[in-house]
């Protein structure tokens, strides 16, 4: 496999890591001092859920950010990945807890998961003008 392969391989998974890593440790916390109840996610107030998905939405981004300054090539591309994994694990992440969480948590955590990868790499793109991309 070409060296420039593993490198996105790695940019991917990094950012996809930074990313998830943060929001549990954010989940932890919350929960941790009584914020939220992981156990009874149903019974959290609408404030602290909007925090929640405003905080995953961030930390996103940041692993976005990641993964496009790791990208040998086509950052935002790299970005984009993450934002389909992220995609596709929120519906399957949604269908298993549709029950155990509010309706607009599920669909919001879907929701963010194109526009924090799209912006975590346009703000890349904006900071590093040697790695401009059109797409």
């Amino acid at each position: 496999m070409k060296k420039s392969i593993w490198k996105s391989i790695g940019a991917i998974v990094a950012g996809f890591l930074l990313g998830a890593v943060l929001s549990i440790l954010g989940d932890i916390i919350f929960n941790s001092i009584g914020l939220m109840n992981m156990e009874k996610f149903t019974e959290t107030s609408t404030g602290i859920i909007f925090a929640i998905i405003v905080y995953r939405f961030t930390f996103n981004v940041v692993g976005c950010y990641l993964t496009a300054k790791l990208a040998p090539n086509k950052p935002m591309k790299h970005a984009l990945i993450i934002g389909l994994i992220g995609t596709v694990l929120a519906i399957l992440g949604s269908a298993a807890m549709w029950d155990k969480a509010v309706a607009w948590y599920n669909i919001s955590v879907i929701l963010i998961s194109f526009p924090s990868a799209w912006l975590g790499a346009k703000l890349f793109v904006l900071r590093s003008p040697g790695k401009k991309e059109t797409n």
